[in-house]
């Protein structure tokens, strides 16, 4: 085992456009988030570099290029499994998108813990493969946070409230607009006007939120599925000169977010702690593999989730 201290040296795959950190030593244990474009995931990496330290054991971190670079990342999980990994935890871009990976690793005797992101259990063991844990957020909790409060400072006057969306079909994002609309239909004084997907990105909310504005102009408050778009969504409000009238709660907790709650351009954030989820992550992985005992199809994984706080001003 080379020492703790070793220098990390930061590459890019730039045939595939892959970013990741590589150790010098050679690992037992590989990372895969979703991208490192996005404060969340360099937060969660962090975590898992910083749990590795306090563990003594070597770790590769990889991402994809971006969230929405499906075949990137699963290119990546395939080329790992070749290598010679005990352990690979991973948060997929989609439910699907890593499942035949997986259950190839998973065959191949590689321990798995599923970060963030849940893989679809049922079609992993279909194809005879599955995982050791998996960890994240309460998604639907945290929409419902951001929904409470907003409903909250409404107050009983209610109003038109809106949701900016994620990426279609992403299971985080999904949970989050649940947990988000559920609370809101259970007030009678809050009319959900309009909840569109923005792809997690701040130029498409700055859209949507300028055509949701432009076609509900008493609009009270936008909840948005992560904090890009809810900064995209506070500058829509800007435009039309609404910061102080409009309430914009986001998502994640990032820095950029942070900083605008504290000089008032953007009410709240619920904050994820990603490096928490990572760390966790890597703990259990870690575990697993040196307890030698391997999940069986039939066995269920663990379940745990960090819990998310609201931050104001």
């Amino acid at each position: 085992m080379m020492k703790k201290s070793m220098k990390k040296l930061m590459a890019c795959f730039t045939a595939l456009g892959l970013c990741y950190s590589v150790n010098s030593a050679a690992a037992d244990y590989a990372v895969i988030l979703k991208t490192l474009s996005n404060p969340f995931w360099v937060g969660m990496k962090q975590g898992i570099e910083e749990q590795a330290k306090a563990m003594d054991v070597e770790v590769d971190v990889f991402a994809s290029p971006s969230e929405g670079d499906y075949q990137s990342q699963l290119r990546l999980f395939e080329d790992l499994i070749n290598k010679n990994y005990k352990g690979i935890a991973f948060a997929p871009l989609s439910p699907a998108n890593l499942v035949i990976p997986s259950a190839r690793a998973y065959q191949k005797g590689i321990y798995l813990v599923n970060l963030d992101e849940k893989i679809d259990l049922e079609n992993l063991h279909k194809a005879k493969g599955n995982i050791e844990a998996f960890i994240t957020t309460d998604n639907v909790a945290v929409g419902a946070k951001a929904a409470q409060f907003i409903v909250d400072q409404l107050g009983s006057k209610g109003g038109e409230v809106a949701i900016i969306e994620g990426k279609a079909g992403n299971a985080s994002g999904e949970a989050r607009r649940r947990g988000a609309k559920g609370i809101f239909e259970k007030y009678p004084q809050i009319k959900l006007v309009a909840s569109q997907p923005a792809d997690w990105d701040r130029i498409k909310a700055l859209d949507v939120a300028t055509n949701v504005l432009s076609r509900n102009p008493n609009i009270k408050a936008f909840y948005a599925a992560n904090d890009t778009m809810a900064m995209g969504a506070a500058q829509a409000v800007a435009n039309v000169g609404k910061l102080n009238h409009i309430l914009v709660v986001g998502t994640d907790g990032v820095p950029e977010a942070r900083k605008m709650v504290a000089e008032g351009k953007l009410t709240a954030t619920v904050a994820q702690d990603p490096a928490k989820i990572g760390a966790r992550g890597l703990t259990l992985l870690v575990e697993s593999v040196k307890s030698g005992k391997k999940i069986t199809l039939e066995q269920e994984p663990i379940f745990e989730t960090v819990d998310s706080i609201l931050i104001t001003k």
